[in-house]
């Protein structure tokens, strides 16, 4: 595969793409305040250029999602539209729903998912008929030792998993945590299937796809739009598997993987990193910047 090209800035090829899909956790924010460098990246390319679509795999609706992004001062002028892993997982809970209770695994802020849904979310590994996970119960803490038991039982009664965040892990601050991912990964390990429609599976790009249409009015050209991200089992193989030019951000959670002793890009510890991922990045930055 080759090598990824160097980029100082988007600045530099923003002229070869008309529309963004662009990460937020890890990207524009983490979690406790947003970097402004990606920020004022984003706002130049929505004024410049074109619509930048924000992609999270966060298991919130748009409508949650977009109060966030105010909360850490990330505006509607930074973005045209917002595409979660929940607004695509709610098809999925509306199909399953009707099949019986849900065993619920994640943070109680994570409601919103469910809201507007009939839905029952009181079931158990012994007599739930599905799975819904949005996050660890307590992502600061929990280990997969926890799971592994009731795992186990829900997996020998065939019941499936919905992961409404395929991300394995998330940087929150200066700490590495726990996310759906890491579940959905034991879960399928145990004999259980997991259900995911966020980053890199298709239905998510599909919402993206339909918004872009809704905000120029024709059809997309994929090779007109640039996909930037920082988790490589997501972001990057996701992107790949539309056929979309990526910009890897590679100074996230793949940081120590990436990055040399003094925090810098090294090139080999990069391409080895993408090849053992069989995964491609057409651009390269330790952060996103104009």
């Amino acid at each position: 595969m080759s090598h990824p090209e160097l980029l100082s800035g988007l600045s530099a090829v923003c002229g070869q793409y008309d529309a963004l899909f662009c990460d937020i956790w890890g990207v524009i924010h983490n979690g406790r305040q947003h970097f402004p460098p990606a920020y004022e990246a984003l706002k130049r390319f929505k004024a410049e250029r074109g619509p930048v679509i924000l992609i999270s795999n966060s298991p919130r609706p748009r409508d949650s999602l977009i109060a966030q992004l105010e909360s850490l001062g990330i505006m509607d002028d930074g973005f045209s539209a917002v595409i979660s892993s929940g607004d695509a997982t709610r098809e999925y809970l509306r199909a399953y729903a009707p099949q019986g209770k849900a065993w619920r695994i994640g943070d109680p802020r994570e409601q919103t998912l469910y809201d507007g849904i009939d839905i029952a979310l009181d079931g158990t590994p012994e007599d739930a008929a599905f799975i819904s996970c949005t996050s660890p119960y307590d992502d600061e803490h929990d280990t997969l030792d926890r799971y592994r038991a009731d795992f186990k039982t829900a997996a020998a009664r065939g019941i499936p998993m919905i992961c409404a965040n395929p991300d394995k892990v998330v940087q929150r601050g200066d700490k590495i945590i726990m996310c759906a991912g890491s579940l959905a990964d034991l879960y399928m390990e145990l004999g259980g299937e997991s259900i995911m429609a966020g980053k890199p599976y298709a239905p998510i790009y599909e919402l993206c796809y339909g918004a872009l249409k809704g905000l120029t009015g024709k059809p997309h050209d994929k090779s007109r739009i640039l996909a930037i991200g920082d988790g490589l089992p997501t972001d990057v193989l996701g992107a790949n598997g539309e056929g979309l030019d990526l910009l890897f951000i590679a100074a996230g959670i793949h940081a120590e993987q990436a990055t040399d002793a003094d925090g810098r890009l090294d090139p080999l510890l990069l391409k080895s990193l993408l090849d053992h991922e069989g995964a491609e990045a057409r651009y390269v930055s330790e952060a996103l910047r104009w």
